[in-house]
């Protein structure tokens, strides 16, 4: 599987702590070996990420991506859940 990641999501990722950073490169590792594994909570979202799907990273960080094929995947954006979705 092959992972990509937006400029944006590229520019997310540098803000962040270096734990944050740490747990989302051992997420992206089980990701790549098991994309529905259940610490991942893989699940589709909603507007305004219609379409999209959302991993969890940690607790309140979410990492959001879309399948551009089978075999690509391609990260959109990171974030705590409030700045990515409000709520």
């Amino acid at each position: 599987m092959k992972l990509n990641f937006s400029r944006r999501f590229e520019k997310q990722r540098a803000k962040l702590t270096k734990s944050v950073k740490r747990k989302l490169n051992e997420r992206l590792r089980l990701f790549v070996a098991d994309s529905f594994h259940p610490l991942l909570n893989n699940h589709l979202l909603h507007d305004p990420y219609a379409g999209c799907r959302s991993i969890n990273v940690t607790g309140d960080y979410r990492a959001v991506f879309y399948m551009e094929s089978p075999s690509v995947v391609h990260f959109l954006v990171i974030g705590t859940h409030h700045n990515l979705f409000g709520t």
